[in-house]
């Protein structure tokens, strides 16, 4: 089991005289140049339930009007970052470990960051969301029912995950804990992706992250 605590971090960190080197380009400094906040777009939902679309969809329209944005995928992070991660429950737990301090990394660089991720356990995205001030962790529930999930996977995993041959499935074989409080739900067997774009691109003038014209 992974351990995940400030205090276990602290410790280790104060037992090999790690100090943490301050920047002289602050993150306030960032967002001067860049025009705009920086933040962190957590989406989390089934598979296929839209989330890698959404979330590439609307770093497109963010570059259009010159953001300086990146996606981390899970699946692609699953290619290099956290290849030696399984679907296992402790590494799900470090898989979204790595990818919250990552993502950090990138919003206090001055960086909108996206992630795509099930991020399935709740308490996992509460760690990545403790990590950041208020205001900087946004979560997106794209909520979508199971069958229209299936409907969407050309891949066959639901099916592959039905009859047994993909283990620790979530939602056939592993749970998924739906948000309680999420910043935005976005009804994607509802709603188009344009429209889900719409939603996000309004929360970000809302919150000042963003400025359009």
């Amino acid at each position: 089991m992974y351990i995940w605590t400030i205090e276990w971090t602290i410790k280790n960190s104060m037992s090999k005289n790690i100090i943490w080197h301050q920047t002289t380009l602050t993150r306030q400094k960032r967002s001067i140049q860049n025009k705009h906040k920086s933040v962190l777009l957590w989406f989390t939902g089934l598979s296929s339930s839209g989330k890698s679309t959404i979330a590439h969809a609307v770093e497109k329209k963010l570059f259009q009007i010159n953001c300086q944005t990146v996606v981390l995928d899970g699946d692609n992070i699953r290619h290099g970052l956290c290849v030696d991660l399984d679907f296992s429950i402790p590494d799900r737990e470090e898989n979204i470990r790595r990818i919250g301090e990552t993502a950090k990394l990138f919003v206090d660089a001055g960086i909108i960051t996206l992630t795509a991720l099930i991020s399935p356990i709740s308490s996992d995205r509460n760690k990545v969301r403790h990590l950041f001030t208020p205001g900087d962790f946004i979560e997106i529930y794209c909520r979508c029912t199971i069958v229209t999930c299936e409907q969407r996977d050309t891949k066959g995993l639901y099916q592959r995950a039905k009859t047994g041959e993909i283990k620790e499935f979530t939602g056939i074989s592993s749970p998924y804990e739906e948000p309680e409080n999420p910043e935005l739900i976005l009804d994607t067997d509802k709603i188009s992706v344009d429209q889900c774009v719409q939603k996000i691109i309004l929360l970000l003038q809302q919150q000042n992250i963003i400025q359009t014209d």
